[in-house]
């Protein structure tokens, strides 16, 4: 038994020394933080989750091959980390990998969800008939080149998830930072917070002026807060006042903005806002008269097509008969001229 527990305990720290050398060396953060200060990252969703900045693989890899430290123009001859070959680069990336400072993500295309924008967007580029050409100037041309290049530049959105395949490959991938170094500022910010916590418990201590200093302040400051809440009861007093006796024609607000979510200044503009609604019955009634009018006029008019319907039928009667009467003289012309053929003489009707 005791063998075996010495054996358990040697493995617990080789383990213990497996554990102590993955920690990353000075080098190795110091790549790191190089990379995540100077390579360009872009910011989108993770995951439909929360937003993440990722770096291309293709340019994390040009900057540390030509403008890092560890570069072949600017490292010196048996330093510690000399950047020959674009492999090097890649393996270094693969073991700042395995230490979890970032992981492989597949972009995924997002389809926009505003159809209408396109169709305008479709409508606006569709080319221009020759004629138009034609006309068209330099400027124009020129203004037509720049909104190519720029519609060019536009890239699709993206939504990033995770990778099966956990590997740096020298390309267009997408690969998100992990690694997120407190800012310096911050130690700044948590020790005067320490500070001033220890000096408010000291308070007591304070000499005589510096404790009547924060006592008018305290009481300036809880005058101004009892003053905002005065102000704001009497903006809805005013408002209620004005609505009932104008029977709800007149809407007056002073300081409207003081109690929504803006700027300390801006909570104080504009001064007062105001809305009169003015009355709606003379337009009504001037509307049931104009309506009125037309009824009558319609109906006049329905009784004049009435009357030209019948005089209309009266004309047509007449030109009937005269077209009979026409008829029938055409009937005896021709009837005549038949008899004339045949051997039959005319005669002449003398009155």
């Amino acid at each position: 038994m005791a063998s075996r527990n010495k054996v358990a305990r040697r493995k617990g720290k080789a383990g213990g020394g497996d554990e102590e050398d993955e920690q990353m060396t000075k080098l190795q953060k110091a790549v790191v933080s190089w990379l995540k200060k100077y390579v360009p990252v872009k910011k989108t969703k993770f995951a439909h989750t929360h937003v993440v900045q990722y770096f291309s693989a293709g340019r994390a890899l040009d900057a540390l091959m030509k403008d890092s430290p560890w570069s072949m123009e600017k490292s010196k001859e048996g330093s510690e980390l000399r950047l020959e070959y674009r492999e090097q680069a890649i393996d270094l990336m693969q073991e700042l990998m395995r230490h979890k400072m970032f992981h492989r993500a597949k972009k995924i295309p997002v389809a926009d969800k505003k159809k209408k924008k396109e169709d305008t967007d479709g409508e606006a580029s569709l080319p221009p008939s020759p004629q138009a050409r034609g006309r068209k100037g330099k400027g124009d041309k020129e203004k037509e080149k720049e909104q190519g290049e720029e519609r060019e530049k536009k890239k699709r959105r993206i939504r990033l998830e995770m990778h099966n395949d956990q590997l740096f490959l020298d390309g267009n991938d997408a690969y998100v930072w992990i690694y997120d170094p407190t800012p310096w500022y911050y130690y700044i910010a948590g020790g005067a917070i320490v500070l001033g916590i220890i000096a408010v418990c000291l308070f007591p201590l304070w000499p005589m002026e510096a404790r009547q200093g924060v006592y008018y302040l305290s009481v300036a400051a809880a005058g101004f807060l009892v003053f905002i809440i005065v102000l704001a009861i009497l903006k809805y007093i005013l408002f209620l006042l004005c609505f009932i006796a104008t029977a709800g024609k007149l809407k007056l607000w002073i300081f409207p903005n003081l109690t929504e979510d803006v700027g300390f200044f801006e909570s104080f503009w504009p001064m007062y806002v105001y809305t009169y609604a003015r009355p709606k019955k003379d337009k009504d009634s001037d509307d049931e008269e104009s309506s009125d009018e037309e009824d009558e006029e319609d109906k006049e008019d329905g009784d004049g097509a009435r009357d030209g319907d019948g005089e209309g039928s009266e004309d047509e009667q007449a030109e009937e008969e005269g077209k009979g009467e026409e008829a029938e003289d055409k009937g005896d012309d021709d009837a005549s001229e038949k008899s004339s053929s045949d051997g039959t003489e005319k005669f002449e009707m003398v009155n």
